[in-house]
């Protein structure tokens, strides 16, 4: 059954956790958002109870 030979597959699959975890964070890291997230003033600061309609 070849699909038990490790030979091949094994190889693969390390091949691809190397390229994961040594090149891909660096490409992460590198991202910039290109809307950076502002804080909104237009919502009012008081806050106000909420009045249930049961006592």
């Amino acid at each position: 059954m070849p699909q038990l030979d490790p030979g091949p597959w094994l190889s693969i699959w390390l091949t691809s956790w190397l390229i994961f975890i040594f090149m891909m964070p660096p490409l992460i890291m590198m991202f910039q958002p290109s809307n950076l997230p502002t804080k909104s003033h237009n919502l009012a600061d008081t806050k106000n109870p909420w009045h249930w309609p049961w006592p």
